[in-house]
């Protein structure tokens, strides 16, 4: 859907700043009021969902051009969804799809930032979208008994993804996923070194077109694996397998999990059983790309009707991030004896975002500490010794933030937790 298609969508904002703030009924501590970063940071409205539509009808119109603060507005942004679900908790309107059809209209017209342009060259040249990466993707795996997909079939495909793929201070997570699996009895393989980057932090970019080219690949080695299940412990991966792929009509033929879920279920199966107790008091970061931007894609064609209110023809039904993965990792939590679990004020499709999204962590890395700052502090509030998280984005980017803080402040993923209990 071009931008041109989204204009309705843009000029339905009332710009009643919903989008900037969790809804009144959600709000626990007026502290942790604010859900989108972006308008927190700069405290100036165009650097709000409502604030970048104007930009985009007034770019539409032809009453702007490009210059440096446009793209200043349009990619400080962590294209996080909080926007979106909060001005849907009263409104019938999209809010993210202009937001990223905006981006891809400017990377169409040459208006990206060198640090993104990096990234993406990167992409098309190793791979990755870890710039200057060092390590073999795969080298993880060195010395472990797992299967190659590329040689061999198998009933549960794990998709390792980038960020754990290159930085080996996450190699603990992918090794713990594969214990857990090897205890529990599953068929599982990697493709190893030919493992290829989802597209997902691409397409958040605005480079369409470098996604659906990664997504190509993906669907073949998926077919040639013969697995019935995808299992990944990226939650970027995960929506762009679950959710983008859809989108474009490029569904994998597999079940797509998140190993949150995966691992839920072989607990609940018995074949994972926590028995060690982990005596520690954690709390819980729902990942922006597996909780509200996890929601499973809706197709919808149709008409809007014209008049003053939105009525749609068949009637429409909008993602409002309700149906995200926001269950699996918390009972994975409960499951392990001694472990006690304390929320934040800012949970679930209000959770607020790591910073490491959109690109931000790359063109202004600044920004992506203020808010994963933010995040901790939110954390500690709670009086957790301890943040878990089911992404290895979010965990490098708190990583950095809890070691520039100061702060006492475990992290770990939810992974590392079970495979200490089991």
């Amino acid at each position: 859907m071009a931008l041109e298609d989204l204009r309705n969508e843009m000029e339905t904002c009332r710009r009643c700043s919903a989008c900037k703030f969790i809804p009144l009924e959600k709000v626990d501590n007026y502290e942790h009021v604010n859900v989108c970063p972006s308008i927190a940071r700069y405290d100036f409205h165009t650097y709000s969902a409502g604030g970048r539509m104007v930009f985009a009808v007034a770019k539409l119109e032809d009453r702007i051009d490009y210059s440096d603060k446009l793209l200043e507005v349009v990619y400080n942004c962590q294209m996080c969804g909080a926007c979106d679900v909060s001005c849907k908790y009263a409104m019938d309107m999209e809010v993210m799809e202009p937001l990223y059809e905006f981006r891809i209209r400017c990377v169409e017209d040459g208006q990206t930032l060198p640090a993104l342009d990096k990234v993406i060259n990167s992409l098309r040249k190793q791979g990755t979208m870890v710039p200057g990466a060092k390590a073999k993707r795969g080298a993880w795996a060195e010395g472990l008994d797992i299967k190659d997909v590329t040689k061999e079939k198998v009933k549960v495909l794990y998709h390792v993804g980038c960020r754990t793929s290159y930085d080996k201070d996450l190699w603990k997570v992918a090794k713990a996923t594969v214990s857990l699996l090897s205890k529990a009895g599953v068929d599982v393989g990697i493709a190893g070194a030919e493992e290829v980057c989802c597209g997902g932090r691409a397409y958040q970019m605005g480079y369409k077109d470098d996604f659906l080219k990664q997504a190509e690949q993906n669907l073949e080695t998926f077919r040639k694996s013969g697995a019935e299940i995808l299992v990944t412990s990226c939650a970027e991966g995960y929506q762009a397998f679950k959710v983008l792929y859809d989108k474009y009509g490029m569904q994998p033929d597999i079940e797509v999990l998140h190993i949150t879920e995966y691992l839920d279920r072989l607990i609940t199966e018995g074949r994972l059983k926590p028995k060690k107790k982990v005596n520690m008091r954690v709390t819980y970061h729902d990942p922006c790309y597996l909780g509200r931007l996890g929601e499973p894609y809706i197709h919808w064609e149709g008409r809007e009707i014209p008049g003053h209110i939105r009525v749609f023809d068949p009637p429409k039904e909008f993602r409002r991030g309700t149906y995200g993965v926001y269950e699996p990792p918390r009972d994975v939590l409960k499951s392990i004896p001694g472990l006690k679990l304390t929320e934040m004020d800012r949970i679930k499709e209000y959770a607020w975002c790591c910073g490491a999204g959109g690109g931000v962590c790359d063109s202004n890395p600044d920004y992506a500490m203020w808010t994963a700052r933010e995040r901790i502090s939110e954390a500690e509030s709670t009086g957790a010794e301890a943040m878990v998280t089911a992404c290895p984005w979010c965990e490098k980017t708190f990583d950095d933030a809890i070691r520039e803080s100061g702060s006492s402040l475990k992290l770990y993923d939810v992974v590392e937790l079970l495979d200490k209990a089991v």
